[in-house]
């Protein structure tokens, strides 16, 4: 007792047509802003060569007690910092909206 099929096989997909796809647009793309700004790494180039500045008045092996390896190096890396710090923090003059 063999049973009959009865299964219809579904109808094949047709393609999409070339006409029914969307159009492909140009993509408007918004400028770059970036977080830092020219004078901001300018400055923060300047930070870094001042820390650089008051680490070598630090260096050297005579005289480890004069004014100048306790005193003045550590100000001026101490300034490095702060001007570093600004720089971070100093906002750009153009306007992100």
């Amino acid at each position: 007792m063999a049973q009959k099929n009865t299964y219809k096989p579904a109808t094949p997909v047709k393609p999409a047509s070339a006409s029914a796809r969307p159009s492909a647009k140009p993509v408007e793309t918004a400028p770059v802003h970036f977080v830092f700004d020219k004078t901001n790494y300018r400055i923060l180039f300047a930070s870094i060569a001042i820390v650089i500045i008051g680490f070598i008045l630090m260096s050297g092996t005579t005289d480890i007690y004069s004014d100048t390896k306790i005193v003045i190096a550590p100000l001026v890396v101490l300034t490095g910092f702060a001007v570093g710090f600004f720089a971070i923090f100093k906002k750009s003059a153009t306007k992100v909206d």
